[in-house]
């Protein structure tokens, strides 16, 4: 059965995607192109965090219907949770796989192609949010995606995910150790931690991601890894006290939400931490990690405008604290979107489209250049680069341990090394 993989959203996704995607050929699946013609079945994982992801969904699926007529397509993702019906009303939707349902994704497929095309009822795929998936992407050569949480207990005012995704959970830590160790076997050296609210894991088992983090340190092969989607209250200054001293393989480079620089649209999100908060965490970070000679620390910060009840001063605070106090290496823009069922969707205060739109340019020009401030002050620091196996034009391309991203003349031997090189 040749069967192609379309991966639409987050790192996460593209890490369950991959785990799919290995257990199928495993069974003797062959994967090709969804552009290819070729494709006999279509495996679609789906994003749900705005409204214009919904359409891209629907989209995508039109689309692979129109290529391959008599290709069954099978969904899984936020979307499949939360969108049900508008996806089995879909025509060449063979099975829809909700939240709790993706340990069934493959075995499913397999059995569908197994009994002659023996339909597969869409309404047997349902359930409530509640199991784990383990899962890690093996998509490229140096960096996997590895998936150490699920789910949210935060409820924000704004936010589908706790409905998509379900409460927050995980696997043991011994088991992510041993997923870590396989990965390790497979020939990568850097892992990214990744996760709905990566600092909130160990609500299911009892644990914490200090202690994850400490057991991970010890995995052999692994040279780096780094932090992706942790809450600003829930990046201890123990952990980050541990990181500066003892926690060697953890990167300078953490993705952290802030969503808004103003307390007032912050309290009405439902966020557990004002502005003082937070930039007093990336003041502590930055104290205990940096210093002469080091490499800057990359913070990289999710921001949303246009948010119900944000004015024009308002959303100038934001800019402001992202300006002069924080000064991240990027800012993630996000337009807020309108979503059924959430508080802020109710308020009759919604901000016109055209001006999310302007507040986003605002902040996207902003990034661009705290990127090159961010580039700029680790000039002539030496960094430590992975570096991966494209080559372009002659030249290869990696990443410092604070997402710097170089090149050099292409050479085979420093594929997947870490190489020492000053900025």
């Amino acid at each position: 059965m040749r069967i192609a993989f379309v991966t639409l959203g987050c790192k996460l996704n593209y890490a369950e995607t991959s785990t799919y995607e290995r257990h199928l050929l495993e069974k003797g699946c062959e994967a090709v192109s969804w552009t290819s013609g070729k494709a006999e079945a279509f495996l679609v994982n789906t994003c749900s965090v705005t409204e214009r992801s919904d359409s891209k969904c629907r989209s995508a699926i039109r689309k692979l219907h129109r290529l391959c007529p008599d290709a069954p397509i099978f969904v899984t993702g936020c979307y499949a949770q939360l969108k049900r019906a508008e996806i089995e009303a879909l025509d060449g939707v063979a099975a829809v796989f909700g939240a709790n349902q993706k340990g069934l994704v493959v075995d499913t497929i397999w059995q569908h192609f197994n009994s002659e095309g023996a339909e597969v009822k869409a309404s047997a795929c349902q359930g409530a949010a509640g199991e784990f998936f383990q899962a890690h992407s093996s998509g490229e050569r140096t960096r996997s995606f590895l998936k150490v949480q699920d789910g949210c207990n935060n409820f924000c005012s704004y936010c589908t995910v706790p409905y998509a995704r379900g409460e927050s959970r995980n696997a043991p830590i011994a088991q992510i150790v041993r997923q870590a160790e396989e990965i390790a076997a497979m020939g990568y050296t850097e892992i990214v931690l990744s996760g709905v609210n990566t600092g909130d894991f160990g609500k299911s088992t009892g644990e914490t991601f200090f202690e994850l983090i400490q057991q991970l340190q010890k995995v052999e092969g692994i040279e780096r890894y780094r932090i992706s989607s942790i809450e600003p209250n829930l990046l201890t200054e123990e952990m980050v006290d541990w990181i500066a001293t003892e926690g060697t393989k953890f990167l300078p480079h953490f993705h952290i939400p802030l969503q808004s620089g103003s307390d007032e649209i912050l309290s009405q999100m439902g966020r557990k931490y004002d502005t003082e908060y937070f930039a007093r965490k990336i003041d502590y970070i930055r104290s205990r990690m940096e210093g002469p000679g080091k490499p800057k620390v990359f913070f990289g910060i999710d921001v949303i405008v246009g948010f119900p009840g944000e004015s024009d001063e308002l959303f100038q605070q934001t800019y402001r604290f992202l300006e002069e106090r924080v000064k991240p290496a990027f800012i993630h823009v996000f337009p807020y979107s309108r979503r059924p069922g959430t508080p802020a969707a109710a308020r009759k205060d919604q901000v016109q489209d055209g001006v999310k739109t302007d507040r986003v340019a605002a902040l996207e020009s902003l990034c661009a250049r705290l990127h090159d401030d961010f580039e700029q002050s680790n000039k002539g620091i030496k960094c430590k680069v992975l570096f991966e196996s494209a080559c372009k034009k002659g030249m290869m391309m990696g990443y410092t341990e604070n997402y710097i991203q170089v090149s050099r003349k292409y050479d085979e031997s420093l594929v997947g090394k870490i190489t020492e090189m000053t900025i």
